[in-house]
């Protein structure tokens, strides 16, 4: 599976990550300082599924209405150690394989998955 992991993701759980045989594209060494939708625009452009602790990617996710080609997990962990972030990462990414389409919420305990709802292209525009 393709990843892009934020800015605010740690090296250890990057490095992880990659022995654990994910390809992973580092916003902090490959996309330093772009906002965050374009990161979201590169995840979908390369079928990459997201990895953050960042809340705004779930707002960025829905807002898009094209979650086809890559999905948003959402970290939300007491980060005790970067050994423990790199371990639980590793973890959560090998318990499921649907991750693109959706948003994911995963803490110490569970995992929450939603599917990103998909926006019609052709709105009605009523302010004309």
């Amino acid at each position: 599976m393709n990843l892009l992991a934020n800015e605010n993701f740690p090296l250890a759980a990057v490095n992880a990550l990659r022995a654990a045989g994910y390809d992973v594209l580092w916003a902090r060494t490959e996309m330093a300082g772009s906002s965050d939708e374009e990161v979201l625009a590169r995840a979908r452009l390369e079928s990459r599924v997201m990895v953050t602790f960042d809340k705004d990617f779930g707002e960025l996710a829905y807002r898009s209405g094209k979650p086809a080609a890559c999905g948003v997990i959402l970290f939300r962990l007491v980060p005790s150690s970067p050994t423990y972030v790199a371990e639980r990462t590793v973890a959560v990414l090998q318990s499921r394989d649907d991750w693109q389409g959706h948003f994911a919420v995963a803490d110490e305990a569970r995992i929450r998955l939603r599917p990103i709802p998909k926006l019609p292209h052709n709105l009605p525009d009523f302010g004309k």
